[in-house]
């Protein structure tokens, strides 16, 4: 096992009503499989995190960053590879077609826009990632809210 985290740059996307998307990992993915997700991933070598979180955005749903509004948070955790993760999470607007995201095939199966009152959803994969999506929903919608969106 390395001794340095590896680095994950994730984005809360924002919609014009205030929901933030989320999308279903595949039951095949290594880590945290059928479980809801924001965008996001891994930092690639000599990458920046704001380079990463565009990067992702446009691979994982084919939108761009139109404007990062604010960090979220900053996450550690053990994956269930056994490797540590550093995660920097931004709420973010994007360019594009919002009702039809470009889905990654294979690795994302399904997609759900949510509000603040919407959020039990995420706590179906509770076990399997032990709140952390839901928490991180809760944190950007809290910053979400302090901007007054």
């Amino acid at each position: 096992m390395s001794p340095d985290p590896l680095f994950v740059a994730g984005a809360l996307v924002v919609d014009d009503d205030g929901r933030i998307f989320f999308q279903r990992r595949s039951p095949a993915r290594k880590l945290f499989p059928n479980t809801w997700d924001i965008v996001g991933g891994h930092l690639e070598p000599g990458e920046t995190v704001d380079e990463a979180l565009r990067r992702e955005v446009l691979e994982e749903t084919g939108w761009q960053v139109s404007v990062v509004l604010a960090p979220v948070g900053e996450y550690t955790y053990t994956g269930d590879d056994g490797l540590d993760r550093h995660e920097s999470d931004f709420l973010v607007r994007v360019d594009g077609d919002l009702s039809r995201p470009r889905l990654e095939v294979g690795k994302h199966t399904e997609f759900r826009w949510l509000g603040p009152g919407d959020l039990a959803v995420l706590d179906e994969s509770r076990e399997i990632n032990d709140g952390m999506i839901r928490r991180i929903a809760e944190d950007g919608f809290a910053v979400l809210h302090n901007l007054g969106m």
